[in-house]
């Protein structure tokens, strides 16, 4: 078979065989033969416009991890710091639902077309937020800026598997993700040095000019050709309706009444009127997206038969929980410095590279094992086993035996590193089990099942810390001062770290053994988190990553006769 742009980069020789045809299934559209893909990409040079790709890159990464270190002194100086986890919610939650949306939208008005609004929308998203005069401003503003944020790093991986070579394209999507760890590193250090010098809202304005000039390289630079397959026979209503809008929408609806429903028990009471609505609607609002995406959408970004698959479903829980777990620890750790430890912003940013430095790491480390062994599944499950570990140091070192932030920063490094190694190798396992047919839209929905774990991880984890902050306040400050005070030190001090620079020896030490008490319980759930995961790759399937046998790995869409007929023919 001659390679092409939609050849599977684990390869099969004996899925050389027709695809059975499969209704509106679309990925990222390519010639075909090799004299088209000359001539298409005869017209770009990746070299001109690679810096606008890597500013998009470096700056998503990096927007990914910048709250982390600033939201301390958001919430203190906006006095609502038991919102804090609305600031990367809502965030997350648009950037989850646009993600899918991205590669269609670039199919109908082309790739440069869709990453200029990407990166517009970025940045007017990220002005907003610097000039926000509210922490429910401020929630607005980034989840519009996570509108632009889903499409700046999907639609670069688009462009670059537009124009590189299949047997290159490797290489470059390394570059890229040394780019994106780079941002990522330097997100929580820089953010919290901008906080405490020169104040959190630069954080997210300087974003807004970089990504303006990131949108001008592109305008200038990127000349992609647009040459769907389906673009001459179709308008474009016609390809508009083929896109899952009616699905993004009920899930993010069902996503925000989860996360209402979440915050608002955790702040005020699981029989407040709020949490009875919108915990049945978010439910019923998950039922109706399953229902869209089964029976109703043409083309679903989310397919029954490949979330179901009874290969790729454990991969799925497992990026969900794994996601959930690392990211739930990662957004809590600067309050525990800066709260317990008493450390300001910049100084809490850089407490958090020993686990970008695991998780680049385990990245790497689990690429080069599967490329060497050939194999995944015991590499995978050993991935999240250095999870749990990771997140049980932390648990410890952060106040059950003593306080020692060497062993917090193994911990994280260690956790880190499982959580790279499992994303890498659990990526694999579903390439490998999706075969040629559904590679594309396997691996959309695993970002989907990831980034919707990030949300769901950092919210529960808001709920549990607020949850157990305010009952222990309550609790252990009963006898040390007026009754009446209590719930106003309560207020207070779920409000602003300012606040407990204030307070008397005394009840500061009541309001910062609470505070250590209830920043435990993410890193408890990541923990839980972690081990659900691990338990859900003990059912992936392992495939050969190296030919050892004349049997190709099933489709999630081969029926068992498709599977019998196909090897029929291999014996024959």
């Amino acid at each position: 078979m001659t390679a092409s742009e939609t050849t599977p980069l684990i390869h099969h020789p004996e899925e050389d065989i027709d695809p059975l045809p499969q209704p509106h299934i679309d990925t990222i559209h390519q010639p075909q033969d090799e004299e088209t893909l000359h001539e298409y990409r005869s017209d770009v040079s990746l070299v001109a416009i690679l810096p606008s790709l890597l500013v998009g890159v470096f700056l998503a990464a990096m927007d990914n991890l910048i709250v982390a270190s600033v939201y301390g002194k958001i919430g203190s100086d906006l006095n609502q710091l038991s919102k804090m986890s609305w600031i990367a919610s809502a965030y997350l939650l648009t950037t989850t639902c646009f993600q899918p949306l991205y590669g269609k939208l670039s199919d109908i008005f082309g790739r440069k077309a869709c990453l200029l609004f990407a990166y517009i929308t970025f940045a007017i998203g990220s002005a907003w937020c610097g000039l926000a005069r509210s922490m429910d401003e401020l929630i607005v503003a980034r989840a519009f800026a996570g509108i632009g944020g889903g499409g700046m790093t999907t639609l670069v991986s688009i462009v670059v598997s537009d124009i590189v070579p299949l047997h290159k394209r490797g290489t470059w999507q390394g570059f890229l993700n040394i780019i994106y760890a780079i941002g990522a590193s330097a997100g929580a250090p820089l953010g919290g040095l901008m906080a405490d010098r020169i104040g959190w809202r630069w954080a997210f304005l300087f974003q807004a000019p970089a990504t303006l000039l990131a949108a001008i390289l592109v305008f200038v630079s990127l000349n992609v050709p647009h040459r769907h397959p389906d673009a001459n026979d179709k308008t474009t209503w016609e390809k508009f309706k083929r896109i899952d809008f009616a699905g993004a929408l009920t899930l993010v609806l069902a996503v925000l009444t989860l996360l209402l429903a979440l915050d608002r028990g955790g702040n005020v009471s699981w029989s407040d009127t709020m949490v009875l609505i919108t915990a049945p609607m978010s439910i019923a609002l998950f039922i109706a997206f399953v229902l869209i995406e089964g029976f109703y959408a043409s083309d679903p970004f989310a397919p029954p038969r490949i979330v179901f698959d009874k290969g790729l479903l454990s991969c799925y829980i497992a990026y969900f929980f794994s996601m959930g777990g690392f990211f739930a620890a990662l957004f809590y750790l600067p309050l525990y410095f800066q709260a317990v430890l008493d450390l300001n912003a910049s100084e809490s940013g850089l407490r958090m590279l020993p686990a970008i430095a695991g998780s680049v790491s385990g990245s790497l480390g689990g690429g080069i094992l599967m490329q060497k062994t050939g194999k995944y599944y015991t590499l995978t499950i050993l991935s999240y086993i250095s999870m749990i570990l990771g997140c049980g140091v932390v648990i410890l070192f952060t106040g059950i035996i003593g306080r020692n932030f060497m062993a917090i920063g193994c911990g994280l490094a260690i956790a880190g590193f499982g959580s790279g190694s499992g994303a890498t190798t659990v990526l694999v396992a579903l390439i490998a089990r999706s075969g040629n047919r559904d590679q594309a839209v396997s691996t959309a929905v695993s970002y989907l099942f990831r980034s919707l774990g990030s949300v769901v991880g950092v919210s529960v984890g808001g709920t549990l810390l607020q949850g157990s902050l305010r009952a222990d306040l309550r609790r252990e400050l009963k006898g040390v001062v007026k009754k009446e005070e209590v719930e106003e030190i309560v207020r207070q001090a779920t409000g602003t770290l300012e606040f407990l620079k204030e307070l008397e020896p005394k009840v500061r030490a009541v309001v910062v053994g609470a505070y250590e008490g209830a920043v435990r319980y993410p890193f408890m759930m990541a923990f839980v988190f972690s081990f659900v995961a691990t338990a859900a790759s003990l059912f992936i399937i392992e495939q050969p990553l190296k030919k050892e046998s004349k049997t190709a790995p099933a489709s999630p869409s081969d029926s068992e006769d498709d599977r019998v007929g196909r090897q029929r023919e291999e014996r024959m």
